[in-house]
């Protein structure tokens, strides 16, 4: 079986490169990609949605996981199927392939191409060549970091929302190309819909109760604890049942599990108290509707600290993830813009707090902001665009 699968893979990279040698290059075209085709959001969204209304000119197609195809024709979007006959030809025939994650790395990119990488976060853990042991299934550290920076080496673009991220990439990526430090398209949404009309819309829209306070919960995944390469384990390390019985009256909880996490939780006899959003496509929907964040080592938290709303730190195992997974860039304990917390017990008590004490002042929030959040302001999109379409059309002038 491990043959024929090899020969299958072989024979699809000869017709990739053999189609990449018979079609034209369409000089219109651009494909996004988002989450390894698995969703219609974050920075490859952002754009998507800029540029459609301010780039009429060009044709737009998303790259999309069969699975979830769904999703993309509830929307009415223009997609391919990943890894199809015809995903292979459009690949070859784009002028600029965005994307916000790795694309597989036997795929070549093809001559007269330009590939826009949007990553998807501002780094606390250490990234790529920067981690010292590589703890994930399906490789190792050596082999890992290898194929990082060949596949970084196809980036003509790369997207970085602060300075303090973009000295990180440049390293931990090997990236010496065209850096965009504009700020995160998918933080424009933050800037433009987090008022009290869109709120109450988008709570209808999610089927969510009006009179509830809402906590987001969205952990991010361990390396080492997997079912399989690119599928990760998650437990809920919280006690529900005191969760529910001292926040239910007030408050539901939306989890928003990261998008390499397998798991179907089971959150039976907690319905209505804990919603399981993880397979909604925009976590941004999510930052808007909720009154505080629990997160742990996500990077989630720079863009909801745009929002200026509480977020507490739930981080259990945070001597394993420090020490043996991956490490910080920064003084997380001491930096982080909300408290540390380890069991159920302080998880609850720091709730409790948000509702006396001024969130921000206690954990000089502002601060926190100047350094990672300066350059969001809700024109990242147009500054990313303008200049990606800018350089297109140099090429074919």
């Amino acid at each position: 079986m491990r043959k024929i699968k090899k020969l299958a893979l072989k024979l699809y990279k000869i017709l990739f490169w053999l189609s990449g040698k018979s079609f034209n290059k369409d000089h219109s075209l651009i494909i996004f990609e988002s989450f390894l085709g698995k969703q219609f959001s974050d920075n490859p969204r952002a754009l998507y949605e800029y540029m459609s209304i301010h780039y009429p000119e060009y044709r737009f197609m998303w790259s999309v996981d069969k699975r979830y195809e769904k999703v993309f024709e509830r929307y009415d979007l223009p997609y391919i199927r990943r890894f199809s006959l015809s995903w292979m030809i459009y690949m070859n025939k784009a002028t600029l392939w965005i994307s916000n994650s790795r694309l597989p790395l036997w795929i070549p990119k093809p001559k007269g191409t330009t590939y826009l990488q949007t990553w998807h976060g501002t780094p606390l853990k250490k990234l790529a060549t920067d981690m010292d042991e590589v703890h994930m299934p399906g490789t190792d550290t050596e082999r890992y970091k290898r194929n990082f920076t060949r596949e970084s080496a196809k980036w003509d673009f790369l997207i970085s929302p602060n300075e303090y991220s973009t000295e990180i990439f440049k390293r931990a990526f090997k990236f010496d190309d065209k850096m965009l430090e504009t700020g995160y398209p998918r933080n424009d949404f933050l800037f433009t819909n987090s008022d009290e009309e869109a709120v109450n819309n988008l709570k209808k829209d999610l089927n969510l109760p009006a009179d509830k306070k809402i906590i987001l919960y969205a952990p991010t995944w361990r390396d080492d604890s997997f079912h399989g390469k690119g599928r990760y384990k998650f437990n809920l390390e919280f006690n529900m049942q005191q969760m529910y019985e001292a926040l239910s009256d007030e408050y539901i909880i939306i989890l928003r599990l990261h998008y390499l996490v397998s798991e179907n939780l089971d959150i039976s006899g907690y319905e209505g108290f804990i919603y399981d959003y993880s397979s909604y496509e925009e976590i941004r929907d999510l930052y808007v509707i909720s009154d505080m964040l629990i997160t742990d080592y996500s990077s989630v938290f720079f863009d909801y600290a745009n929002l200026e709303r509480p977020m507490i730190f739930y981080t259990y195992d945070i001597d394993n993830y420090r020490d043996k997974l991956r490490g910080f860039y920064f003084d997380f304990e001491n930096k982080a813009p909300g408290p540390l917390v380890k069991t159920t017990d302080a998880l609850l008590e720091e709730i409790n707090k948000t509702k006396t004490e001024n969130f921000n002042e206690l954990y000089n929030t502002a601060e926190f902001r100047n350094r990672f959040c300066s350059l969001e302001d809700g024109k990242a999109s147009q500054r990313v665009a303008d200049e990606v379409i800018c350089y297109l059309r140099s090429k074919i002038v």
